[in-house]
C-alpha cells in the first residue's frame, strides 16, 4: 500500500499530462450539452402530453 503523499505525487504527475481545451472549445461543447439537454425535456414533455391525454380519453371516455 502507497502511502497518500507518494499518491498526491502521483495524481500531480498525471495532471500534467492532462491536455485542457481552450475556452471556446469549452463553451461550444456545454452550448451543445445543454441544448441536447433542451431538446430531450422538450420531447419528453411532448410524450407526457400526449399520453396523458390518450389516458384521460380512456378514463373518461
Amino acid at each position: 500500500m502507497t502511502s497518500p503523499f507518494t499518491y498526491l505525487k502521483h495524481v500531480r504527475e498525471e495532471f500534467a499530462h492532462i491536455v485542457w481545451p481552450s475556452n471556446q472549445t469549452a463553451l461550444a461543447h456545454t452550448l451543445v450539452v445543454i441544448g441536447i439537454a433542451v431538446a430531450i425535456a422538450l420531447l419528453v414533455g411532448l410524450l407526457d402530453y400526449v399520453f396523458g391525454l390518450g389516458v384521460n380519453r380512456i378514463i373518461v371516455g
